[in-house]
């Protein structure tokens, strides 16, 4: 907009040189030919154009010294575009001494082309400011972006790291469990069945066939609890690293991206499915590169597991009657979810997993 705002400046300066030269229709034409000059100038920024432009003019201005009033129109032209300054100041001023101009326009034209020359010293100074300011803010945001992105990921790894105390909490609460008070009323119910074995009275065989039932419930009880305990503290990332680890058939990658309320049946299933397949690529596929994603959707559990394989040496593993495949399918419709198997350039299974309010 400053720019714009500059040709209409020096257009109304040229025009005060009604003042000093009568209005006549070389005048007007001078004038039309600059406010043209201008608007395509600013329009079309392209510097070839303003060369065409300014020679048109100029050669006008050969046989109409007319034109050479708004010669600091065309002067803004070249020092936008930072062409021959120079060079067109001495044109002007040959100009304007072959047409034997009255002296008098001379410091008309000085100042106007010093006013030019101060007009694109003004803009281009802002208009570097604005340059540097939007970078500074672009700059900013970018930054901003950045931590964000790095808040974010160290929530997530904290995240994580907490949900991983808390499971491994889980599995040390577990052994705990099983190898002390386990073992405690392991021991109880064995004193109990001896006590029972050499007991003469036959007033306490009832107390101790209550106390034995007891110690016998409380210990099914504790196995479930402990069962339960090991179950929930399963975490199927590191689960899964260390299945992709300990395959050493190929190199096998994995994209992971899982929240941490997985339910329990998911975990299991994905764990043993992806296990079942990488058995069957190690048996039936002559693979160089596995490939293994598993993310969660907002409505569902997606499991990818796909390999470059070319030769499939088992038929049963393009007709889905394979006992690996049979037992992956089984999997996948214990959990309502869906299979699909696709051979083409390589072998690719396919699982999505509805989420349901309690899996």
């Amino acid at each position: 907009m400053s720019r714009i705002l500059d040709r209409i400046i020096l257009l109304i300066y040229c025009l005060g040189a009604v003042l000093l030269q009568e209005a006549d229709t070389a005048f007007l034409a001078a004038f039309l030919s600059a406010v043209i000059y201008s608007f395509l100038g600013y329009y079309f920024r392209q510097r070839s154009l303003h060369i065409i432009l300014a020679a048109f003019y100029i050669s006008f201005a050969i046989f109409f010294p007319t034109f050479l009033l708004f010669f600091p129109v065309i002067l803004y032209g070249f020092a936008e575009d930072k062409l021959f300054l120079s060079l067109i100041l001495v044109v002007e001023f040959c100009l304007f001494h072959f047409h034997h101009a009255p002296w008098r326009l001379l410091p008309f034209l000085i100042l106007g082309s010093a006013i030019t020359l101060w007009l694109d010293h003004q803009t281009s100074l802002y208009e570097m400011l604005d340059a540097e300011f939007k970078k500074m803010r672009d700059d900013s945001v970018e930054r901003n972006l950045l931590l964000k992105q790095k808040n974010q990921s160290l929530l997530e790894k904290q995240n994580y790291e907490i949900y991983n105390a808390v499971l491994k909490e889980r599995n040390r609460i577990a052994r705990e469990i099983h190898d002390n008070t386990g073992h405690m009323l392991s021991r109880s119910i064995l004193l109990t069945g001896a006590a029972k074995a050499i007991n003469k009275e036959e007033g306490l065989t009832p107390l101790l066939s209550q106390l034995e039932e007891t110690l016998n419930t409380a210990m099914t009880d504790i196995r479930k609890s402990v069962h339960d305990l090991h179950d929930e503290s399963v975490n199927l990332k590191e689960t899964l690293d260390n299945l992709i680890e300990s395959f050493s058939f190929c190199p096998a990658v994995m994209e992971y991206d899982m929240g941490f309320q997985i339910p329990q049946a998911v975990r299991y299933g994905f764990i043993a499915i992806i296990r079942e397949a990488l058995n069957n690529v190690i048996k039936h596929s002559n693979a160089d590169r596995v490939h293994i994603l598993v993310r969660e959707h907002p409505a569902l559990y997606q499991l990818i597991i796909e390999d470059n394989g070319t030769d499939i040496k088992t038929s049963k593993l393009t007709d889905g009657t394979g006992m690996g495949l049979t037992n992956i399918k089984d999997r996948v419709d214990s959990l309502d979810g869906n299979l699909q198997i696709q051979i083409e350039n390589g072998f690719r299974i396919f699982i999505t997993i509805p989420k349901k309010e309690a899996l």
